[in-house]
């Protein structure tokens, strides 16, 4: 590696598409190759099984697949709620012995209450590779939990980084990060956050966002419906088919239990080009919820284009596992960074291909109208 040879943490695009040329990354579309991860693409070979499960240490998933109940599902028709299906990815590992990684739902995937999680060969956890050298099949666990939806062969619901050390904060570097590159920003100040004004803090590198509802329109609950929702047809359903906007009338929201929330975060987010950082999941302190389903955020996120950027809210994909009364500036998710290897040769905010770049506030994914 010309550039980042020697040095530590998660692969740019630049590499993953070296890589790639190499054949330690098979079958791959470039497009889709994001600053500092890979977008995973759907098979046709999709199956509709009875439950998720893992595979033992060396046991293929095809091989696993054959004594669950499973049968063969046609994408022409939709993939319906609350059934599992497994479809084999179209990508294929073949890692150097110093490359491990970790998947993440897209942001699409997570807003849509779409759960996805990917299985390899072997490996007995979700949405990770941490073996060294991993060499085998990608396949994906999809369950939609709120509606049907319809996808095709090629849609991307995950997304892969790569690794070649552990480069996640320190509670020091956290805090000197917080004051070289302004992490993160009020967004009714218009100011960026000191490190001193994080009152709410784990102590281990991470930060602690909080609830918005201050805002307008604070969030939606999602109705739910028998209609479909088609992957394929972007910026085409209008709000209302699928969820209820939830204005502010106070600073106090009822949320109930079992039931899905699209939130938004009161800071806004600013990644430098040096680092990425994901969603993390929030412990039993904070009350029994998930706070997202898409963890992932690229280098360059409200970072604009030059580093004038005052960074960008994050949307929650909220589910209370008990019915909760939640309150403005509440903590509701957490965020940790680390670093790239190198700075990557496109950035978020750069590549213009997203439909979150203009997100501020609670926003649905990209196959809704904008309100």
């Amino acid at each position: 590696m010309k550039n980042g040879a020697n040095k530590k943490g998660a692969l740019s695009s630049r590499m993953i598409r070296e890589y790639a040329e190499k054949g330690f990354i098979q079958n791959i579309n470039p497009e889709n190759i994001r600053p500092s991860s890979l977008d995973l693409s759907i098979s046709d070979e999709i199956y509709r099984v009875q439950g998720i499960f893992q595979p033992r240490p060396g046991e293929k998933i095809v091989d696993l697949l054959k004594s669950v109940e499973h049968a063969k599902h046609d994408l022409s028709y939709p993939l319906e709620k609350d059934v599992m299906y497994l479809a084999k990815l179209e990508e294929s590992l073949a890692l150097p012995k110093n490359i491990y990684a970790y998947c993440n739902p897209k942001s699409s995937t997570g807003r849509t209450d779409t759960h996805v999680r990917v299985l390899t060969d072997g490996i007995s956890r979700y949405d990770a590779v941490p073996q060294s050298g991993y060499e085998g099949s990608l396949w994906a666990a999809i369950t939609p939990k709120s509606f049907p939806i319809k996808i095709s062969g090629g849609e991307t619901l995950s997304q892969i980084r790569f690794f070649n050390w552990d480069t996640r904060f320190s509670e020091d570097d956290l805090e000197k990060s917080v004051k070289k590159d302004k992490l993160l920003w009020d967004i009714f100040d218009d100011r960026p956050l000191d490190y001193d004004e994080l009152k709410i803090s784990d102590r281990d590198g991470s930060i602690i966002l909080t609830l918005d509802l201050k805002s307008k329109i604070v969030g939606y609950k999602c109705s739910g419906s028998n209609k479909i929702l088609d992957f394929s047809k972007i910026k085409h359903y209008s709000p209302e088919d699928f969820f209820e906007p939830i204005v502010k009338r106070n600073d106090h929201l009822y949320l109930n239990k079992g039931e899905f929330y699209i939130l938004s975060t009161r800071e806004a987010l600013r990644v430098p080009p040096s680092l990425s950082c994901e969603m993390i999941p929030m412990d039993e302190r904070s009350g029994e919820f998930r706070s997202h389903y898409a963890g992932f955020i690229d280098p360059g996120w409200g970072w604009g284009a030059k580093g004038e950027g005052r960074g960008r809210t994050i949307t929650l994909e909220l589910r209370p596992f008990e019915d909760l009364v939640v309150r403005d500036k509440q903590p509701i998710g957490k965020i940790r960074f680390e670093r790239m290897i190198e700075i990557p040769d496109m950035v978020y905010d750069k590549i213009g291909m997203s439909n979150y770049t203009s997100q501020n506030g609670p926003k649905l994914s990209k196959h809704f109208k904008t309100l």
